[in-house]
């Protein structure tokens, strides 16, 4: 096994850096930890930035793993060996992009809603948003509207993200936006919402920003919509 491995080591150490982030996108979305934390050592070790490096080998991996899944043939089992291999080069990144400085595309804070303990399609986000480059902080299941507005007022996102897999918690995340509204502060983030019984129409009901109906559309409509306030 260790043999194999050093195989590929040598391997991936011959190809020049184009072949090397394409080989890379390759092994993110087969879920290859090992070679994605190796891959990265090497770019480093020729000379790139952290920031590039995360920009072009690994965030361009998961927009692909994400337009996959979007589309269907990638399924949640993948997803999730995915997001661990990227976990595996952000590990290796995230102290030098401390020590430069570089911040995260947005932040965001996200929780599934009072009453509701389900949470494999949150954490699908959370790991897309931070393969997209976002900062995550993720609140876990059962969040009340106090929960929610502590988490705002501490951390200062971009993005409030509420999930409920239940037609009986869909209508609280109505009562956590009034509860913005009446605090002069809803206009401050961007709500997206999502969650199996959700459509477009709830979304615009309950005065969301937008409803994704997955991670990977959770992930482009973040950006794309961070990106438009930030120019604005």
């Amino acid at each position: 096994m260790a043999e194999d491995y050093d195989d590929d080591e040598l391997i991936l150490a011959e190809l020049d850096d184009e072949e090397l982030v394409a080989q890379m996108h390759d092994d993110l979305y087969d879920g290859l930890k090992d070679e994605i934390v190796e891959g990265v050592n090497i770019l480093l070790e020729r000379g790139w930035g952290a920031d590039k490096v995360l920009t072009e080998a690994l965030v361009e991996g998961m927009r692909i793993v994400g337009v996959d899944f979007r589309d269907g043939i990638l399924f949640v089992p993948e997803v999730l060996l995915a997001a661990n291999a990227m976990k595996g080069g952000m590990a290796i990144l995230r102290p030098l992009l401390a020590e430069t400085g570089a911040k995260p595309i947005g932040k965001m804070v996200i929780g599934t809603v009072k009453g509701d303990i389900h949470d494999i399609g949150k954490n699908l986000v959370t790991m897309m948003m931070e393969g997209a480059g976002f900062e995550v902080i993720d609140l876990g299941i059962n969040n009340s509207v106090d929960d929610y507005l502590n988490a705002l007022e501490e951390h200062k996102p971009d993005i409030l993200g509420m999930s409920a897999l239940l037609t009986t918690t869909m209508p609280y995340m109505k009562v956590v936006i009034d509860a913005l509204v009446e605090k002069g502060i809803r206009e401050d983030y961007i709500v997206l919402v999502g969650g199996a019984p959700l459509n477009e129409e709830f979304g615009k009901a309950v005065g969301a920003d937008a409803y994704c109906r997955d991670a990977a559309s959770a992930s482009s409509t973040g950006v794309a919509m961070v990106q438009q306030r930030q120019a604005a």
